[in-house]
């Protein structure tokens, strides 16, 4: 890959995608220690109004991220579908992403610019393009994006009722 379509600025792929499964598999250990807290001493259910909450937004979080990191690193879609349902799994986000960092379908910068890749003429990369060079923005767009499912999750309630 050349460097004008690899990009130079700040967080790497990789990195980015390190940071939030490790965040992902820590709200679960919170979530986890919760239950047993709850199940042995009896804490007070209302903390899970707060580990649930904080676990769902990184949960949230890390899908967002698993999205944009496959469309960047060009993973097939089953794979990029892998990498959102490993979230659900407690745990299941780090063995993936050593397996990624292994295969090197984690290596290399954002696509800033298009190559010679044909794939690069399409309307979506050119979109996704268009976004990784305003980083504001896009976190901007991803944050709202998240926000908004979060809140929806919020009104909905939560898992298996209340």
């Amino acid at each position: 890959m050349s460097a004008a379509t690899t990009g130079g600025r700040g967080i790497t792929p990789k990195r980015l995608y390190l940071i939030l499964s490790i965040a992902e598999a820590c709200t679960w250990t919170l979530l986890i220690a919760g239950l047993i807290l709850r199940a042995t001493v009896g804490i007070d259910s209302s903390a899970f109004f707060v580990i649930g909450g904080l676990h769902g937004f990184v949960f949230i979080s890390y899908g967002a991220t698993a999205i944009l990191v496959a469309i960047n690193q060009r993973w097939h879609f089953a794979v990029g579908l892998l990498a959102v349902v490993t979230a659900i799994l407690p745990y299941a986000t780090i063995p993936f992403d050593i397996v990624q960092s292994r295969r090197g379908a984690l290596d290399g910068n954002w696509r800033l610019e298009a190559s010679d890749d044909p794939r690069d003429k399409h309307w979506f990369d050119r979109f996704v393009r268009w976004f990784l060079n305003r980083p504001v923005l896009l976190v901007l767009a991803i944050v709202a994006a998240i926000v908004l499912i979060f809140c929806a999750l919020l009104i909905a309630g939560p898992p298996g009722g209340r």
